[in-house]
């Protein structure tokens, strides 16, 4: 038996690389949420219960859940000097900075920051799912100018969120497009922002820190930043007679189309498809069929001519819209959402730790030795 050792091998940006296990989520055979065909989840589930599912590993009965909803009303506050500190910051900040930095404040008003065990990371993690829509949205009303709106206890998260941005209640299907987006965006197996949590608090650090270097991965345009950027498209091509013009010279100039391809799904994202079909009667609704019929002929030609299909980012900027919300504040939605994905996964990780140190393939010069300065 040879003793030589094994040849390193390498896959640029880990693609295919299996860098740990999980039970709360895959992508194999469709995205499913601790067993669950997100489809299913999407029909039959609030976000609330959602986000019990992954933050403690089933679906709630009607006592838990009750429960949990209480929970999660009850911690919509802000310590006021997290609250006074985001009226003082630039208006022009950006929001996904401003989001990193309200996390950070938090921590120190956590009575459980310092504990890591099970049970104080799952208060935590719920009091963040409660706590993160009231910072987006103060900052957000302190950007544009206005009154902040207080939080209403009587209100589910994503109406209460909706409430606090737009300043009156949403409809009844107004709640129901954006919970559907906060599900779909709840949770992705071993992303780029959710391996950044796993690998900080594999050092032993704590979930409020995870999360900020979550959120920091988040918002990069290659990662959560990518659906801010899908209206920007559908603006500058400006009606469904200048699409196939304007994708020419997109290809020509060897530009990227933000919201399509995937580094997992080859042949189409399942959440792409659920927010298509939904925008379908909801756009009619909302006097947005201008942008659907647009994203239609986009869609077509892309995959035609590239074989790339659309990501979750590209239909859920769309419902956003329809939803009156600013751009601005797509990725922070996504932040809202995602905690609880990011969450779980720290959890998950603390609970049956080995601290993530990969290796790198060295690519400098062979040994070579110093020569003294006088010889360099």
């Amino acid at each position: 038996m040879s003793n030589a050792a094994s040849p390193e091998v390498y896959s640029p940006g880990l693609e295919g690389v299996i860098a740990g296990e999980t039970a709360i989520s895959t992508v194999t055979g469709g995205l499913r949420y601790r067993g669950y065909p997100i489809g299913e989840l999407v029909d039959h589930c609030t976000f609330e219960e959602v986000a019990y599912l992954l933050l403690h590993g089933e679906l709630p009965n009607e006592t838990q859940y009750q429960e949990f909803d209480h929970r999660l009303r009850a911690a919509r506050a802000l310590p006021d000097v997290v609250t006074q500190t985001l009226g003082k910051l630039p208006k022009q900040a950006n929001q996904m900075d401003v989001i990193r930095t309200a996390i950070s404040m938090l921590a120190h008003f956590d009575p459980d920051t310092g504990d890591q065990t099970h049970d104080a990371n799952i208060r935590k993690a719920e009091r963040l799912v409660a706590q993160i829509p009231l910072a987006v949205a103060h900052f957000y009303r302190h950007a544009i100018g206005q009154p902040i709106v207080p939080s209403r206890s009587d209100l589910s998260l994503s109406a209460n969120f909706l409430h606090m941005v737009r300043g009156t209640p949403p409809s009844a299907e107004e709640e129901r497009a954006f919970d559907i987006s906060l599900i779909l965006y709840a949770e992705h197996e071993f992303n780029a922002s959710t391996f950044t949590a796993r690998v900080i608090c594999s050092t032993m650090s704590d979930l409020h820190s995870s999360i900020v270097g979550a959120v920091g991965a988040l918002k990069g345009p290659l990662h959560g930043g990518a659906n801010e950027k899908v209206m920007d498209v559908l603006r500058a091509i400006g009606s469904v007679d200048n699409v196939a013009s304007w994708l020419k010279d997109a290809f020509a100039r060897k530009e990227r189309v933000m919201g399509f391809g995937h580094r997992v799904y080859k042949t189409g994202d399942v959440r792409a498809a659920i927010v298509k079909k939904f925008m379908a009667a909801f756009a009619a609704k909302t006097g947005t069929q201008k942008w659907e019929e647009m994203a239609e002929k986009i869609e077509a030609i892309i995959a035609q001519e590239k074989n790339l299909f659309p990501n979750l980012d590209w239909p859920s900027a769309r419902l956003y819209h329809a939803l009156k919300l600013d751009v601005a504040l797509y990725t922070p939605i996504f932040v809202m959402s995602r905690v609880t994905g990011w969450s779980a996964h720290v959890i998950e990780q603390l609970d049956n730790n080995r601290l993530i140190r990969p290796r790198a393939r060295y690519t400098g010069p062979e040994v070579r030795a110093v020569k003294p300065r006088a010889q360099r």
